[in-house]
């Protein structure tokens, strides 16, 4: 387009009902705009569950029977809550000479103090065991293995326990390391107490 036709380019006046429609259509697509944005940002507001997730969790372990385990979630993290029978009571005692830390003394991270005991438990309910379920070499999970005897890479003489699958470390129904293994501390206790006889609260311990 020339110089001269652009100079004489002059735009058509809006009548006041295109102006109107103009008008509205802005205004109509800036509100939009909010809607489409307040979605957005309400999804950045920490949901419910995030809140929650580093609070005490309450456990009912009335179902749990002699020689189980439950596993439950705090910050993230599998908690696990064994209920040891007698035998497996006996064969901590089996494992003290074998275990690296007997009376969880390492302070790599903190232990409860009622839980710097042979059975790592409280005194009043030491049959119940409660545990963070992550190895202390490289945070893999270990597995059950509750079994007694010689199984595939267990010695034959295990007395049952807890085995990582991921570099070998065992563990045993303290979930204590063995001597020797790459895993450098114990399985780790967390803060908990009982409410009642068969009401555990992980992650928090007044009474302690």
């Amino acid at each position: 387009m020339s110089d001269a036709l652009v100079s004489n380019f002059t735009p058509a006046p809006l009548d006041s009902s295109k102006r109107t429609w103009l008008i509205a259509s802005g205004c109509a697509g800036a509100v939009g705009t909010v809607a489409l944005a307040t979605p957005f940002v309400s999804s950045l507001a920490p949901s419910e569950r995030a809140k929650a997730a580093g609070g005490p969790v309450e456990v009912d372990i009335s179902a749990l029977k002699p020689g189980e385990k439950r596993i439950v979630e705090w910050r993230g993290k599998p908690v696990w809550i064994v209920r040891r029978t007698p035998e497996m009571m006996a064969s901590i005692k089996q494992t003290d000479a074998e275990v690296a830390d007997p009376q969880s003394k390492r302070t790599a991270f903190p232990i409860p103090d009622y839980a710097k005991n042979e059975a790592r438990a409280r005194e009043e309910h030491s049959e119940v065991l409660v545990l963070i379920g992550i190895c202390t070499h490289l945070g893999c999970s270990p597995v059950d293995k509750f079994q007694t005897g010689a199984q595939p890479s267990l010695p034959d003489n295990w007395q049952g326990g807890f085995f990582c699958p991921c570099h070998g470390s065992t563990f045993d129904l303290a979930g204590r390391v063995f001597k020797n293994k790459p895993a450098p501390d114990n399985l780790q206790v967390p803060p908990y107490m009982f409410l009642a006889e068969n009401k555990l609260l992980i992650g928090e311990d007044k009474k302690a």
